[in-house]
């Protein structure tokens, strides 16, 4: 976290949304090539490897890397895949898989010292991830039932009169198709901006009363910036897995919905 550009006066002043602004890397390079980017594709290399390691060479009796694999592979087939997409869970596991273990990747990118920095925290990330997911949930329902199929069983209401269509079906076609979208990448973003603001916060309280401005009363003021830095840091690692598994759960959701044909 860039703390330190933040203490330039001799009043504390807390972090805020300058985190977020990065130059390119290289000066007078690609304007895209910045921070953000670099961890993005470090994620990617990340995690290529180690479901290399895992599973190029899978062994009777998986040890190492196979071992945490299969356990990583496991629990999303069984408590992502399988609850939506019960018989086709299997078919979908490759993507799934890949999908919570970027999230879970690029936020862990939030803890590892001298990185500090979640990707999923920079809005761009999370809504590329969530339109791909949106837009293979659409291409499955017209592939598998037609535009019109598609469209009647999403605002399938069994039951209600005639006129009610006019009153829900826009409701339902807008949570479908605009709400369902922007919930899924806003709850995974909105979560690790929070939380890297405030893990900058109580850091940035902790090096400014414990070294910058060191004084008596200041003292008790500097340790609890410290100790509410890793209760925070301990809390953001539990969200930072919460928020994997629930951006592959509704990615989960989508596909079932699409191959179903329903809402």
């Amino acid at each position: 976290m860039r703390t330190t550009i933040l203490i330039t006066s001799d009043e504390f002043k807390a972090p805020g949304t300058e985190l977020f602004d990065f130059d390119p890397i290289v000066p007078g390079g690609p304007e895209w090539l910045t921070k953000p980017v670099l961890l993005a594709l470090l994620s990617s290399t990340l995690i290529i490897a180690l479901c290399w390691a895992a599973f190029a060479k899978p062994k009777l009796v998986p040890r190492g890397w196979q071992n945490a694999g299969e356990y990583a592979y496991m629990f999303v087939r069984e408590q992502v895949a399988k609850p939506n997409l019960g018989k086709d869970a299997d078919k979908w596991m490759g993507l799934l898989l890949t999908v919570f273990l970027t999230v879970l990747v690029w936020n862990l990118m939030g803890v590892i010292p001298f990185i500090q920095f979640p990707v999923a925290a920079h809005i761009a990330f999370p809504f590329v991830l969530a339109v791909s997911v949106y837009v293979l949930k659409v291409y499955l329902g017209v592939k598998h039932h037609g535009v019109r199929g598609y469209l009647k069983g999403v605002v399938y209401l069994d039951g209600l009169p005639g006129w009610a269509y006019g009153i829900y079906a826009p409701l339902i076609l807008a949570e479908t198709f605009i709400n369902s979208l922007f919930t899924h990448f806003i709850r995974l973003f909105a979560n690790m901006f929070a939380g890297h603001l405030l893990l900058a916060f109580f850091s940035s309280v902790g090096f400014w009363f414990l070294f910058e401005r060191l004084t008596v009363l200041g003292v008790g003021i500097g340790v609890l910036g410290v100790v509410m830095t890793i209760l925070m840091t301990a809390f953001e690692m539990f969200i930072m897995f919460l928020q994997a598994f629930l951006f592959a759960l509704l990615a989960s959701m989508f596909i079932a919905s699409g191959l179903k044909g329903s809402h």
